[in-house]
């Protein structure tokens, strides 16, 4: 078998060119969406601040046949360059991409291709799933800048069980789950007929996401949150990222309508048997009814009553998803320094961690970043 050959591809006229043989893998593969060749390019060529970024994907060819990927980037972020999942903050789950036959000794290989290709401080490789490739990385014989579990970590919970109808499931759910669920139904009622229904593929989508990002941006306000790439204004990553799953047959686009009006938008998308929730959002003028439940128990109880095994509720710790979730995952994250700033921010970091520990005191959510920023 020949050996393999590395590249790092930097430009996006080289990520453009290598796209039929990334496609070609994905699919041979079985990967999820977040590490198909159409989601890098949509996140790249939608990311409003490119200026700060750069492509440090790294290719493993055998011949003119791909048979691995990790994709990579590089954020300059206050002083530091960090190492991370390119479109990670799109991504609810990072990882290799692995021709089925290749080992692991390849994705080794791989990321000290990456190390000698430089040009960070720091790496951060996070939401990794139990079984990701990628944590073959943690292995010290490896070689290359060693990489190392970090303390930082995110949940992923999931509706699994062994119900065979929509409707078992609801029996299955609490008293007062039920109640709720028929309370809402009720009151979002009020307004005209209630509607469940999934988004026909000859529906335009464009208006839908705008009824989605406005809902979402007065949430986030009221709650005096931040917002997000997906909801900046101006911001083509949500669009971007749905034409995605839309070209590849994965999309699906829940609504409830009330009296007409949409109260309520899910974007999900299907792999594998798993419904998975990408992005959720709901009129906050009509929280009363709890609109964003009543659409996900609706969208629950036709996963079920169509033959798939879980929904996935992807990454996140809200509430909801820990009362409605029958499986826990743990999301790991694993980090390297490269340069002594990389070797500073990365002490600080834990030393941080550490103090928080002692003193019983945990991260906050917005907390939820890369040690390079901990020196700030």
């Amino acid at each position: 078998m020949p050996r393999e050959r590395f590249e790092t591809v930097g430009t996006p006229e080289r990520l453009a060119e290598v796209g039929p043989a990334w496609t070609d893998l994905w699919t041979r593969s079985g990967a999820l969406v977040f590490q198909s060749h159409a989601w890098i390019s949509a996140w790249w060529a939608s990311a409003s601040d490119r200026e700060r970024r750069a492509l440090a994907i790294v290719l493993a060819w055998r011949g003119d046949t791909l048979v691995g990927v990790l994709p990579l980037a590089i954020l300059r972020r206050k002083g530091f360059r960090v190492l991370e999942w390119a479109a990670k903050e799109c991504s609810d789950f990072g990882d290799a991409l692995l021709a089925p036959d290749a080992d692991r000794d390849l994705l080794r290989r791989m990321w000290h291709q990456a190390g000698r290709a430089g040009g960070f401080d720091l790496a951060y490789l996070n939401r990794l799933l139990p079984d990701a490739a990628a944590r073959a990385l943690l292995d010290p014989a490896g070689g290359g800048i060693r990489l190392r579990l970090n303390h930082r970590e995110e949940a992923n919970w999931r509706v699994r069980g062994p119900w065979k109808t929509g409707r078992a499931w609801f029996d299955a759910q609490s008293k007062k789950t039920r109640q709720n669920y028929r309370r809402g139904q009720k009151a979002l009622g009020e307004h005209g007929p209630l509607a469940f229904r999934l988004l026909g593929p000859e529906e335009p989508l464009a208006p839908v996401l705008e009824r989605l990002t406005a809902f979402k941006r007065a949430w986030l306000a009221a709650h005096g949150l931040a917002s997000s790439a997906f909801y900046d204004a101006g911001s083509r990553a949500l669009p971007a990222m749905v034409q995605v799953l839309a070209e590849t047959g994965l999309l699906h686009v829940f609504v409830l309508e009330s009296g007409g009006a949409v109260v309520a938008v899910s974007i999900n998308f299907v792999q594998g048997g798993t419904m998975m929730a990408f992005v959720t959002a709901y009129d906050p003028a009509v929280e009363r009814g709890s609109p964003g439940m009543v659409l996900m128990m609706d969208y629950i109880m036709w996963s079920i009553d169509r033959g798939l095994h879980t929904v996935d509720f992807l990454c996140g710790d809200e509430g909801f998803k820990g009362r409605f979730g029958t499986q826990n995952l743990t999301l790991a994250s694993m980090t390297a320094a490269r340069t002594p700033q990389g070797v500073a921010a990365s002490a600080v970091d834990r030393a941080q961690h550490a103090l928080r520990r002692r003193f019983g005191r945990h991260a906050a959510p917005g907390e939820e970043a890369t040690a390079a920023e901990a020196p700030a």
